[in-house]
C-alpha cells in the first residue's frame, strides 16, 4: 500500500482548467497520481510523493487556480493499492 493524499475540492472548479492547473502544480512538486472531475461540480485528486511536497500541494490546492473559486477541500491520507509513475488528467 502506498501512502497517498486524496483531495475532494468543491466550488467553481470545473470548466476553469482546474485539472490542468493541478497537473502543473503536481509536476512542479514531483508528485504522481491523477485528477478527475466528479459529479456535482467537484474535483478529486490523488497524489503520491514526498510528504513535504504533498503538504505544499495541500496549501496550493486550498488557493486553487486563478480562474477557480475553491469553497472547500476535504483532505484524507489513505493507503492506495497502486503506485503511480506519472500525474495524469483523467476524463
Amino acid at each position: 500500500m502506498i501512502r497517498s493524499l486524496q483531495c475532494i475540492i468543491t466550488g467553481k472548479v470545473q470548466g476553469v482548467l482546474f485539472g490542468t492547473w493541478a497537473h502543473g502544480q503536481a509536476e512542479s512538486l514531483n508528485l504522481k497520481g491523477w485528477v478527475r472531475n466528479l459529479e456535482e461540480g467537484r474535483v478529486e485528486i490523488l497524489a503520491q510523493g514526498d510528504e513535504a511536497n504533498l503538504k505544499e500541494f495541500q496549501t496550493r490546492v486550498l488557493s486553487g487556480s486563478p480562474l477557480a473559486r475553491v469553497d472547500g477541500v476535504e483532505f484524507k491520507w489513505i493507503d492506495y493499492d497502486k503506485q503511480h509513475t506519472e500525474f495524469e488528467i483523467r476524463g
